[in-house]
């Protein structure tokens, strides 16, 4: 019998075979399709490099005053080398690093403690599923019939498009029509909520609709029922309550489901309300004998979470042990240009607050980055002033978005923030410019009053 079986080679996977090495045990790994996971190969990694590809083309037409455009077909080229180069680096390189037996193929549970893959059966005292996610493809009719890209497609596009509709406006929505829009495609978003990233801080997201639409003229659309997809000869044409939206391609970003499919129900693991795992505090499911990390709980689907649930469940299961995550310091962000960032709680989550609204422009460095749009949003309790929450859509704000989360990880106070020295000039500045926003008008200071 095997002492850990860890289901999933993604990033929780990976933390928990680690972890468990480092803690004496050899795991077992068992995974399905590319090392790596989501991230790695169709996430973040190259996402993330297209839109810096397309922020400094962005950048130079500033410069040279006209617009340039990265070469299409060059630009996902760049972007496969770095995903080939990291997952090696990374996943398969560090693999090799430790004690694992790794077996590829789909697992799924035939009792309590033990799962089928390949025909084999193997029976272990613990198991971790880090099974991931997958995109979520909502039942529209005609949908199938016309063909649709999710992310997996439009990070490798088979041709070069001039048009794309995405469906959705929350994270992957923004980062891909602002990505396609600076490769020169037209594009144009359809949300079916009253604004984009529904669940942030309205002045939040009203800040970065009318950036997008008129800073990147990408125009869109809420309030918005698909009701059918046709094909219009080449192209598609999205059939919606309010009209009809035509375009070469569509891509749905209507949101994750967690990998479910491994007979959870042989194994006495329930499903919570999102469809993902059920899980307590401490990453236990219903079987005291296995644990969940990652996007297949269905909670938020983060890879640095993914990371952290992945090393917790590790030592939790092999040391019965009681590790918790501290979920409301961990912080996220989406990576549209400029950035847009997040932790803790918002308005309407908490209780008996008091908050402040800080533009950028009031922030030196933006103005010297000649990058001043956007704003900053802080949420303090009244009684202790304790930062409970932060909000910021600006200039790097995924970068100095760790230190609002360290300040809720710790309870902090907004003096407490006050009475940290920042370095002059840089964007970090905001954090301590809204917290000095509880103290007086921070648009009649000079550039380094405490």
């Amino acid at each position: 019998m095997e002492d850990l079986v860890v289901i999933g080679y993604g990033a929780a996977g990976f933390a928990a075979i680690i972890r468990a090495n480092e803690l004496g045990v050899k795991p077992t790994l068992i995974g399905y399709g590319e090392i790596g996971g989501t991230c790695v190969n169709v996430g973040c990694v190259p996402s993330k490099r297209m839109l810096r590809i397309d922020e400094l083309y962005n950048y130079s037409s500033k410069i040279a005053n006209r617009t340039i455009f990265p070469d299409f077909y060059e630009a996902f080229k760049d972007k496969r080398e770095i995903v080939d180069s990291l997952r090696k680096e990374k996943y398969e390189d560090v693999l090799n690093s430790y004690d694992v037996k790794l077996l590829k193929g789909k697992a799924h549970f035939v009792s309590p403690n033990s799962i089928k893959v390949n025909g084999d059966v193997i029976e272990a005292k613990r198991f971790i599923i880090a099974t991931g996610s997958s995109p979520n493809v909502p039942e529209i009719k005609g949908l199938e019939k016309a063909g649709f890209w999710t992310n997996v497609e439009a990070l490798s596009p088979d041709r070069k498009i001039s048009s794309l509709a995405i469906i959705g406006g929350r994270a992957l929505a923004l980062e891909f029509a602002q990505m396609y829009k600076r490769l020169g495609i037209d594009v144009v978003i359809l949300q079916r909520s009253e604004r984009i990233l529904p669940d942030w801080e309205p002045e939040i997201s009203i800040a970065v609709e009318n950036y997008l639409e008129k800073v990147d003229e990408i125009p869109i659309f809420t309030n918005v029922r698909v009701k059918e997809i046709v094909r219009g000869g080449e192209s598609k044409i999205i059939i919606t309550d309010k009209g009809e939206v035509e375009a070469d391609e569509i891509l749905l970003a209507t949101g994750r489901k967690p990998n479910v499919d491994l007979n959870l129900s042989a194994a006495g693991v329930e499903l919570n309300d999102k469809g993902g795992i059920r899980v307590d505090e401490e990453l236990r499911t219903t079987n005291r004998s296995v644990f969940a990390a990652g996007d297949v709980i269905g909670d938020l689907m983060l890879e640095a979470l993914a990371g952290k649930e992945g090393s917790v469940a590790a030592e939790n299961a092999l040391l019965d042990s009681h590790r918790r995550i501290d979920r409301l310091s961990v912080p996220q962000a989406v990576f549209i240009e400029p950035n847009v960032a997040r932790v803790g709680l918002t308005q309407r989550e908490a209780k008996e607050v008091d908050y402040r609204v800080v533009k950028m422009e009031n922030v030196a460095k933006a103005r010297i980055l000649g990058e001043s749009q956007g704003l900053i949003k802080m949420i303090i309790d009244r009684e202790f002033r304790r930062v409970l929450g932060v909000q910021a859509f600006g200039k790097y704000a995924a970068e100095f978005i760790n230190e609002a989360a360290l300040a809720i990880k710790f309870r902090a106070t907004v003096d407490d923030i006050i009475d940290t020295i920042h370095v002059f000039p840089t964007m970090s500045e905001s954090l301590k410019i809204a917290a000095m926003s509880f103290k007086r008008d921070v648009s009649k200071m000079s550039c380094c009053v405490d």
